[in-house]
């Protein structure tokens, strides 16, 4: 691949503007909410009772500053990136190193409608283990271009899942990382991303851990055992058939939002922009349905939905990646389904399946993808699984990369421990 160029990272600090906050209280203030029937729940989407009371909260309760403050006590930077054929983009991150030399460099790769923010509990746990036998790392987690404090490139439409995923090496690579090696870590959006790395940058990626385990049904001709084992699961399995049933629900009834990004995101973005109300409706949705019974605060959610709210390039900007990736032009584009049906032969893939997952495969389907070290089942968590159950994510990549595990060692010089 052509390589791509970066400058040098500068620390940054966000500075909403107060015009900024004070616009959002405003538009919060004079809020209009529509009608609701009786008894509909969360049937028809986010309910009326739970955006009022969020709303008002937003608008009386919760101070961005004081949110400010805290993220800013994160160490953040930002550093120009060009990925060939494209202006050259800032894009922000948290790069939070370990006190042990030896850490492991993780890239975490957020997705939609999350953002760097997920990674903030896990930090801890991953850069600062206790106990000198688990290993640490350094924490690389960016915000995906238009996202939070990121730039946009705006010249053409075609900056799709590839660009994407090289502006994510980029990072990597200007945090000195490239060269030692690194391993990756995502959800979502990241969820493909972190394979579309391992992908182009085989020298630096040493492996894959994703909690969206999104496979192909496997190929007779390819994977003749994992196509025997699909079909003995679907017929002998309850638990299989069940995963596939809360799978089709997903597809039946909570992936309206994925026709609309994936088609008119434009159009989808005016409301976005100019309707706080409406940006957390939007979101706040997928909050609750996606997550496993997590018990949101309000401070939680307001935090969550005002980097969308004050993010550099504004809301409707996070949706682009899915129409680029709907609609693929340009040499080596990718599509969502070309990225679950890529093959990458020579970068260990771990999985982990949390049950409110919006999509439960059967572990068999995963093999087409490329050599899985590690499956893990967990009991608890959902979409968000960095955010919902920090302990469980951190644990499973402190198994995959600790003493005795599938890939100890596999950044060389570099165990954490």
């Amino acid at each position: 691949m052509a390589s791509v160029t970066t400058g040098t990272p500068k620390p940054f600090q966000i500075s909403v503007p107060d015009a900024k906050i004070s616009e959002l209280n405003t538009k919060l203030a004079n809020a209009t909410f529509p009608t609701e029937v009786q008894g509909a729940e969360w049937s028809m989407g986010s309910p009326l009772a739970d955006i009022k009371r969020i709303s008002a909260y937003w608008h009386k309760n919760f101070s961005w500053r004081n949110a400010e403050k805290k993220l800013n006590s994160y160490p953040q930077y930002t550093v120009p990136i060009k990925v060939p054929g494209w202006e050259e983009l800032d894009i922000h991150f948290i790069h939070q190193r370990s006190e042990r030399p030896n850490a492991i460099p993780l890239l975490f790769i957020h997705g939609w409608p999350g953002s760097y923010y997920e990674v903030l509990k896990m930090l801890p746990l991953l850069t600062d283990p206790k106990d000198p036998n688990i290993p640490a790392f350094h924490v690389v987690a960016p915000s995906l271009p238009g996202y939070a404090w990121s730039q946009y490139p705006f010249s053409k439409p075609g900056f799709g899942l590839k660009q994407h995923a090289e502006v994510m090496h980029g990072v990597m690579k200007a945090c000195g990382y490239d060269k030692t090696g690194y391993v990756t870590q995502g959800g979502d959006w990241g969820g493909f991303l972190t394979r579309l790395v391992s992908k182009y940058y085989p020298e630096s990626c040493k492996a894959v851990h994703t909690n969206f385990p999104v496979h192909p049904f496997p190929k007779l001709w390819k994977n003749p055992i994992s196509f025997v084992q699909a079909i003995a699961g679907i017929a002998l399995s309850s638990e299989v058939r069940a995963g596939l049933a809360h799978s089709q629900k997903y597809f039946a009834e909570g992936d309206g939002y994925l026709k609309e990004q994936d088609t008119k995101c434009q159009t989808l973005g005016y409301g976005l922009t100019d309707s706080p109300v409406g940006l957390l409706a939007w979101i706040y949705e997928k909050l609750h349905v996606w997550t496993d019974n997590y018990p949101w605060t309000e401070e939680e959610v307001c935090e969550w939905i005002s980097i969308y709210a004050f993010s550099r390039e504004g809301p409707m900007t996070s949706t682009r990646i899915y129409w680029e990736s709907n609609h693929p032009v340009g040499e080596g584009a990718m599509s969502r389904t070309d990225v679950i049906n890529m093959h990458v032969p020579n970068v260990p893939l771990a999985l982990a399946y949390f049950p409110n997952e919006i999509a439960r495969l059967p572990y068999c389907w995963a093999h087409s993808q490329g050599p899985i070290v590690q499956q893990t089942t967990y009991d608890v968590g959902g979409h968000f699984a960095a955010f919902e159950v920090p302990q469980l994510l951190a644990s499973d990549l402190r198994k995959l990369f600790g003493k005795g595990g599938a890939c100890e060692g596999i950044v060389l010089g570099q165990k954490g421990f």
